[in-house]
């Protein structure tokens, strides 16, 4: 399947940014979409991002935290190597204890350094971002405190139980 929508965002964001100030202009006018091209040679094959996976070296926090953010995960997950919760757009977020990826991976080791995906969760308005950011700093998950970026966002990072940057963002 081809999806005719794409960004329209070319150039320096803080440039395109700083060129809207005083307009009531959307950085980006159209969701972000994904198309597939195909050559002559290529069989048709629909795509779909389904699942994200985050490894959990304790289940319990890491399920504590995401229901936080709003996933409706099943009770007594916790207890389990493997959980998953399906976000109300279709994609589904699963957990997987350390221990079950080093029996299917028996090559597997944790990651070191910067964080290599982020998560990002859209929040109903600003100041939705500064209360999430708050009630999780609270518990120790702070990281970034919210800002105003220039792409047009209120902006917020978070680190679950397993260090993974979680995002909190809501449009200006």
């Amino acid at each position: 399947m081809l999806h005719e929508l794409r960004v329209v965002f070319t150039g320096n964001a803080e440039d395109l940014f700083l060129q809207r100030q005083g307009h009531d202009l959307p950085l980006v006018r159209h969701p972000l979409s994904c198309m597939f091209r195909m050559s002559d040679k290529e069989e048709e094959v629909d795509l779909q991002l389904d699942l994200v996976g985050i490894v959990a070296h304790d289940m319990k926090a890491a399920l504590e935290f995401y229901r936080r953010l709003g996933l409706d995960i099943p009770k007594g997950a916790e207890e389990e190597s493997h959980a998953e919760a399906t976000t109300p757009s279709g994609l589904r977020v699963a957990w997987d204890t350390a221990e079950l990826i080093r029996q299917i991976d028996s090559e597997w080791t944790n990651p070191s350094g910067g964080h290599r995906v982020a998560l990002a969760f859209l929040c109903p308005d600003p100041a939705s971002v500064d209360a999430k950011y708050e009630e999780l700093a609270a518990l120790g998950h702070g990281h970034k405190e919210p800002w105003d970026a220039f792409w047009g966002q209120r902006y917020a990072s978070v680190k679950d139980p397993d260090g993974n940057q979680v995002d909190l963002f809501a449009p200006l």
